[in-house]
């Protein structure tokens, strides 16, 4: 599936460029009212946009072929990117005008960007931080897991679960207290999910869900057979800006 493409970026890492993925379609509910007119990623902190300040994020670790999937007024989004010529950045687009697929359906919608790759970036919009993504990437590249995902321990409504390894044995929602285990050990540790992650391109053809579906559930489905390891960055900023008066937080911490 091909998508529209802006910018000309050129930056190498490694000599090898990697590719990453920014999931920019859904509804942002907990920005309103800025969401009823506008799309999450489009919020501003300090002159720029989410969008934007997490390009540049990815260009700061040597990452400069991206995708970004749109729903939620994907014009507004095609639009800047467009007018801004990608920020510096080569930035295609996922087209799910039509649906809103999640962040599994969505990284599936834009297999045909990622797949031929050995390793990719998938990350969410509405973050910032300053994680050290090169030194996470290095993790994955070392250890070779099926994903790697950043997390910290800090307060959440909902937990990814790790064995003393490092390994994902489940997820528990603290709001519910549903619990998905994918193995019973005695020892787990809750970790907040940061959303970012690094992914083994394997992943596609172990997908099995189809239409709208969240990587939640994919990585628990797999997780029994496959590492899916944690990489902790605990001391990191790290702002979900989707968070009702997260913005003002953000304008202090991100100049």
């Amino acid at each position: 599936m091909p998508g529209k493409q802006w910018g000309s970026a050129d930056k190498k890492i490694n000599d090898v460029q990697m590719k990453a993925m920014i999931l920019a379609a859904g509804l942002g509910t907990r920005l309103k009212p800025w969401t009823d007119h506008h799309p999450k990623c489009l919020a501003v902190v300090n002159g720029k946009t989410l969008l934007q300040r997490n390009i540049e994020y990815l260009q700061g670790h040597g990452i400069t072929e991206v995708i970004v999937n749109v729903h939620h007024f994907a014009q507004q989004v095609t639009d800047a990117i467009k007018e801004h010529k990608g920020w510096g950045s080569n930035i295609s687009i996922s087209d799910e005008t039509d649906e809103v697929l999640e962040t599994g359906g969505g990284l599936k919608r834009a297999a045909w960007y990622l797949e031929k790759d050995t390793e990719f970036i998938l990350m969410n919009a509405d973050i910032l931080t300053n994680m050290d993504l090169t030194k996470m990437i290095g993790l994955h590249k070392a250890l070779r897991p099926l994903a790697t995902l950043a997390v910290s321990n800090r307060a959440s409504s909902r937990y990814f679960l790790f064995d003393a390894m490092g390994h994902l044995t489940g997820w528990k929602n603290e709001k519910t207290g549903e619990v998905k285990m994918v193995r019973a050990i005695n020892d787990i540790y809750p970790k907040a999910f940061s959303g970012i992650h690094v992914i083994d391109s394997s992943i596609f053809s172990l997908m099995k869900r189809t239409g709208k579906f969240s990587m939640v559930d994919v990585y628990l489905d797999l997780a029994m057979q496959y590492n899916i390891h944690e990489f902790d960055h605990t001391g990191s900023l790290f702002i979900d800006v989707g968070k009702a008066g997260s913005i003002e937080i953000a304008q202090t911490d991100f100049k």
